[in-house]
């Protein structure tokens, strides 16, 4: 290439009550492809509560993008979200004029029906949402049950599930097919989307169940934010009590894809509770960082000794598990480029690997079979089938 193309300008509007996974793959998967992505709040502060407890710190405030032009606007759901960005006069503008101009626009879940459907920029169009909200988006919209729909500029979309699928999409309309394989090759995604999902499991053992098993979820700066999100998003769904704590000496952490996440505790914190499972996300820099935290490691190690679950995804089993012995007489998967730091290699082609306590998985494109893998062993797979249907990763 003699020359690279300018970055795509795209701007990803967020809210309180903002469907945290489908945000933050849509920011991760096209800041991956080179676009500059603007995260703007439409709410008075940068912090966003969006759900789940998930807290996400914008670039900017919407009102700093009001003279923006931008090749792509994409908005995120979750119900409470869809009507915070739909009650807002200066992204409905934008949207409008982005729609007039004859440029990209994009929306998933309940807000191609909230809010597009409102502003009147799916008239003959063919469209879907939420399964919930198509009946709402019949009267503004041609509905369609596609986990992804193009029609014309416009870009919808179903929910969490198909948030990875919807934005690999929007790379490729902006970039080429090219560029989209060249970023959905390292996700790892799964070709039969849509169809139940297989967790490798050996030695099983039961996790103690309990109504609301307590998990430990570290992240730090350089964590893979979707990894994470999705981690944090489905367990928290599916009720349990999950501790998101900062391994940095602050709650707000930056993530790998330039996302920022705010903790709910610092890990010093933490530490003083025990925990029923202790997962990592991964991410280059925030498993570098994971490994050298003593106060994690030791955790870690505790949990292993008490024959307490731990796991771990992507760069983590490679870089924190292995060097710190917590592998031994286990079998494993990690990121493919990272397996052959695995002593044992046996089943690393596996999505998921269950062995006895230890759980761990590929990365971003795994990440959501990873959460519900662990959903399976606290609550069962009937729960988690469940789960996988309202957040569309399998067919409802």
């Amino acid at each position: 290439m003699a020359s690279a193309s300018p970055a795509k300008k795209v701007l990803v509007p967020i809210a309180n009550g903002t469907e945290p996974m489908e945000a933050v793959i849509t920011i991760d998967v096209l800041r991956r492809a080179g676009a500059d992505v603007t995260v703007a709040s439409v709410e008075k502060q940068l912090r966003v509560e969006a759900c789940h407890g998930v807290k996400i710190i914008a670039d900017v405030l919407i009102s700093d993008c009001s003279k923006s032009v931008f090749d792509l606007i994409t908005l995120p759901g979750g119900m409470l979200g869809a009507a915070n960005l739909k009650n807002n006069e200066v992204l409905e503008s934008l949207v409008k004029k982005q729609a007039a101009d004859g440029k990209l626009y994009a929306a998933i879940c309940a807000s191609p029906a909230v809010a597009f459907g409102s502003w009147g920029v799916l008239k003959g169009l063919k469209a879907t949402c939420y399964p919930s909200f198509m009946d709402q988006l019949a009267s503004s919209a041609t509905t369609v049950e596609s986990r992804v729909q193009v029609d014309g500029k416009a870009v919808t979309s179903r929910g969490p599930g198909t948030t990875m699928e919807f934005a690999v999409v929007l790379v490729e309309l902006l970039y080429g097919k090219e560029k989209a394989d060249e970023v959905s090759g390292p996700l790892v995604m799964r070709s039969n989307h849509g169809d139940e999902y297989i967790i490798t499991e050996l030695n099983p053992v039961g996790w103690t169940p309990n109504d609301s098993p307590k998990i430990l979820v570290p992240i730090a700066n350089g964590t893979e934010e979707m990894e994470a999100t999705m981690i944090i998003d489905v367990l928290r769904r599916a009720k349990a009590n999950v501790v998101v704590a900062s391994v940095e000496d602050q709650l707000e952490i930056v993530a790998s894809r330039k996302v920022k996440l705010e903790a709910d505790v610092l890990l010093d914190e933490a530490a003083k509770l025990s925990y029923d499972l202790i997962v990592l996300p991964g991410g280059l820099g925030g498993a570098q960082a994971f490994a050298k935290s003593e106060k994690l490691v030791n955790l870690l190690k505790k949990q292993r000794e008490s024959q307490r679950p731990y796991g771990a995804i992507c760069a983590s089993p490679a870089l924190v598990l292995e060097p710190h012995g917590l592998l031994k007489g286990k079998k494993a998967t990690a990121f493919p480029a990272m397996c052959d730091k695995l002593s044992d290699k046996s089943e690393v082609e596996n999505r998921v690997v269950v062995d006895g306590n230890l759980i761990t998985s590929r990365g971003p494109g795994t990440s959501m079979e990873f959460a519900l893998g662990i959903v399976e062993k606290f609550f069962g797979r009937k729960k988690a089938i469940e789960l996988a249907k309202v957040m569309l990763f399998v067919h409802p």
